[in-house]
Formats: C-alpha cells, structure tokens, sequence
C-alpha cells in the first residue's frame, strides 16, 4: 500500500491521459469534486491531534517564519509568473488560487521522507489550513487582475464549509475516539490518493481542448512556481538562520500546495480552465517533492 501511495504521480497521470482521450465519463463526475475534496479534508483531519497544535507553540519563530514565506513566496511568484507568461486571465487566477492556498499535506509524508523536522510540518500544514479561511480570499481579491472579480466572502464561506468544517470534525473523532481511529488510520492516505487522482482526472477532461492548446506554457509556469517557492523557501530560512533539517522542511512546506483546494474554488467561483493550474500542480509538486526526498534522504 505504501508503495501504491508513493507512486501517485505515476496513477494520476496515466489516469489523466485516459480521461484526455475519452473524456465524456469523467465530465460526468464534475460535481463530485467538491465532495471528493471534502472527504481528503476529513482524513486529514483524522491524522491530526491536538498535540501537533501544542508543538506549534513550543516553536514560535520557525512557526511564524514558515507562514510568512507561505503566504507571501507562493502568492507573489504566481502574480509575477502570470503576468511573464502572460497566461491570460482564466489561468492566471487559477494559479494565484494555488498561491493563496495553504501548504498541501502531501508535504508531511515529503518532510518525513526527506529528513525534515515532521513536527514543524505537520504544525505549519495545520496552522496554514485554518489561516486560509482568511488569507486565501483576501490575498487573492487583493493581488488578482482587477478585470476579474474575485467572490472573497463567497470563497471564505466555501473554505470553511470544505475545509475548516471537515477537517476540525476529524480532529475531534481523532480527539475522542482515537482508539477506533488507530484502526482505519493507516488506510487514510489511500483514500486520499486515490480521490486526488480522481480529482485530476476529471479536471483533465474538463479541460481537454485547452491542454492541446496550453499544455506547455501551463507546465512551465507550474514547474517555476513550484521551483520558485522551494527555492526561496529554503533559502530564506537559511538567510534567518536556521539548520539544514528546518530548511529542508520550510522549503517543502511553501512549495507544496494543497492544490486539490485550488481546483475546487476555481471550479466553485471561476470556470473549469481556471482549476486547470491546479490540477497540473497536483501532480507536479509530487514529483518534485519526491525527487527531493530521495536527494536529501541520502545526505546526513
């Protein structure tokens, strides 16, 4: 199973090429992508203890240093690599919404693999994740192209109702109910794999006329929004001193996006070419956060 898990790129983009060429089935499941999310949120959810919240208090300074590279690197970098690309306003919002998002909890598994601090990413993924509610919509309205109008309240309301609401539900379950938790808890990863995967493969066939046209400009501007944020996010935390196991953690945090987040407010408030950003990032930050991984699980 663990292998199965590790190998998500690999499902999500041979199951992605098959809804590029027969689309009509996955074009059917548009609307279960907001439910689809939803239930990723509930095992995350489920993962998480009020422990990992204490430790956030025990290191206030990497905590506060990794947020403010999160909700600043991220953001600005896709403003700025838009607008080079000139992706146009659809793809441009889409991949400000992948910005403005919080840290993805793939990142905790990379942060593990690769030798990083898991308490430190654990606490920031959840801390990122309740900041969201506020900082997502607001950051977007404030940086996104004024021709496009930007639902802020509407979004906030859409986080909290696929996010916040499920995740905290899991958390309690995890909180009072541990014991019964422990039993189904290591099948939760599998089940969120495979309901991103989904995820993907139905924003693929959405969109499929757009690929043949788009493909590769998306992909640079995804590939140097990932590298942009891993790259600053290592290196401010080595400008502010910290060691190599917290760089290593801080640059996986702000360069891996809960991205299955983006696909869902660009589909809920924007079009389905808008969710296209992050649907290309679901599997690319994978890939590269992986690669690192293994990198760095080789150094001491």
């Amino acid at each position: 199973m663990d292998i199965f898990i590790r190998l998500f790129p690999i499902w999500a983009i041979g199951l992605s090429l098959f809804a590029y060429s027969i689309p009509a089935p996955f074009t059917e499941l548009k609307s279960s992508i907001i439910p689809l999310l939803t239930v990723i949120m509930f095992s995350t959810g489920l993962t998480l203890s009020i422990d990992d919240f204490r430790r956030a208090l025990s290191m206030p300074k990497l905590i506060l240093s990794g947020l403010a590279l999160q909700y600043t690197v991220m953001p600005l970098t896709a403003l700025l690599i838009a607008s080079a690309l000139q992706l146009g306003p659809e793809l441009s919002i889409g991949l400000i919404l992948v910005g403005t998002c919080p840290g993805g909890t793939a990142s905790n598994l990379i942060t593990y693999l690769a030798k990083g601090n898991v308490a430190l990413s654990i606490s920031l993924t959840s801390l990122s994740t309740i900041l969201a509610v506020i900082l997502t919509p607001a950051i977007t309205f404030l940086i996104a192209d004024t021709t496009i109008e930007v639902p802020a309240i509407k979004m906030l309301g859409t986080i909290l109702n696929i996010v916040i609401l499920p995740v905290g539900l899991g958390l309690l379950l995890k909180h009072y109910y541990a014991y019964r938790i422990a039993t189904i808890e290591r099948y939760l990863p599998l089940i969120a794999v495979c309901a991103i995967v989904l995820i993907i493969a139905i924003i693929t066939a959405l969109n499929a006329e757009q690929f043949s046209r788009l493909g590769t400009l998306l992909l640079l501007a995804v590939v140097l929004h990932n590298a942009a944020g891993i790259l600053l996010g290592y290196g401010s935390a080595k400008l502010l001193g910290y060691k190599d196991k917290e760089c290593r953690t801080l640059a996986i945090e702000v360069g891996m996006q809960n991205s299955g987040l983006a696909v869902a407010l660009a589909l809920k408030h924007f079009s389905a070419a808008a969710a296209l950003p992050g649907a290309v990032f679901s599997i690319w930050h994978n890939i590269s956060g992986s690669t690192l991984a293994f990198l760095w699980s080789k150094k001491s």
